[in-house]
């Protein structure tokens, strides 16, 4: 581990879960094959809504985008977790480090977004289903999805501008699986308000903003399904928001606990299980949950997996 008094690091040294002894193996290979098994279901969400037309519909075609968001949060992260958790903690340049917080925000940001968009969708279908065709065109749909990755990438790009021009002089020691923000601006020897600032701006309308819409959104989806006369319909017009609302509690609930809400320097291992929780466990449920709940995935994977089978069942 580098540390200097004077001279500017270049290098910063991960701690990770720190040496976990004869756990190491183990925790090495319950996270791959978590990881291995988040990747495969989101690339699976991706596939299946890519060459099934009757997933081509916008509620799916959001749920894709919101797997490919997984996919590039998961790999950004994981990987190098995984490499920490083997070796005991290593080395990571400062480019490097800040290059995998860009790469962690924009994901993050595009998904908030995304799931206030999927909420959005909900609201036409259940309250406007008349209307629904007319609303939720192709340009439309389009519009919303460029939207998203665009905020998430200029925004996430705007705090990195902000990150790049601290100066790390003093220790170099991240108590951390990732490079986070936090950990970060307290190995800065600069002024933090420039960063904080940012962050500020950028946490209102791309953070706080689609989590008040959607607690609005979905008040009034709640009121028109209490219109709806028999408890049969209010159950099935339910279950069609049910995975999106499960969804959303998780990723706010776990993305609270980390940046709203953190943990006391004290509870730092806490700070790391959720962190983990974070990375791994949520991009894993998400597609699951979906796949789980929604009949016409489950039909779309049926059908590839009979098509697949390498014999005909033979009617007599």
């Amino acid at each position: 581990m580098e540390k200097t008094n004077q001279s500017t690091i270049t290098e910063f040294f991960l701690l990770g879960f720190g040496n976990l002894h004869n756990f190491r193996i183990v925790v090495f290979t319950f996270f791959l094959i978590v990881h291995i098994m988040a990747l495969t279901a989101n690339v699976l969400v991706v596939v299946l809504v890519g060459v099934t037309e009757s997933l081509h519909s916008p509620m799916y075609i959001f749920l894709c985008q919101l797997s490919v968001s997984e996919i590039l949060f998961t790999s950004n992260i994981v990987p190098n977790m995984l490499w920490l958790i083997l070796v005991g903690g290593g080395n990571v340049s400062v480019t490097r480090c800040l290059s995998q917080f860009y790469l962690l925000g924009v994901p993050t940001i595009a998904q908030c977004l995304l799931l206030a968009v999927m909420s959005f969708d909900r609201h036409v279908a259940i309250c406007r289903p008349l209307h629904y065709a007319t609303i939720m065109t192709p340009s439309l749909q389009l519009q919303m999805v460029t939207s998203c990755w665009f905020f998430g990438f200029t925004m996430s790009f705007l705090i990195y501008i902000f990150l790049s021009k601290l100066e790390f002089c003093s220790l170099n020691v991240i108590n951390h699986v990732y490079c986070d923000i936090a950990p970060l601006l307290r190995l800065t020897c600069s002024s933090t308000s420039s960063v904080e600032l940012a962050t500020n701006v950028v946490a209102f309308p791309v953070l706080l903003s689609p989590f008040t819409f959607i607690v609005v959104t979905y008040i009034s989806i709640i009121r028109a399904i209490l219109k709806i006369p028999s408890s049969t319909g209010r159950h099935k017009v339910f279950s069609t928001c049910s995975s999106h609302l499960i969804i959303v509690c998780m990723y706010y609930g776990t993305l609270s606990s980390i940046y709203i809400f953190p943990p006391r320097d004290s509870s730092i291992n806490l700070n790391k299980g959720l962190s983990v929780l974070y990375t791994l466990v949520t991009p894993l449920c998400n597609p699951l949950i979906y796949s789980l709940r929604n009949q016409d995935i489950r039909g779309a994977i049926l059908k590839y997996i009979q098509a697949l089978r390498p014999w005909k069942t033979i009617e007599t």
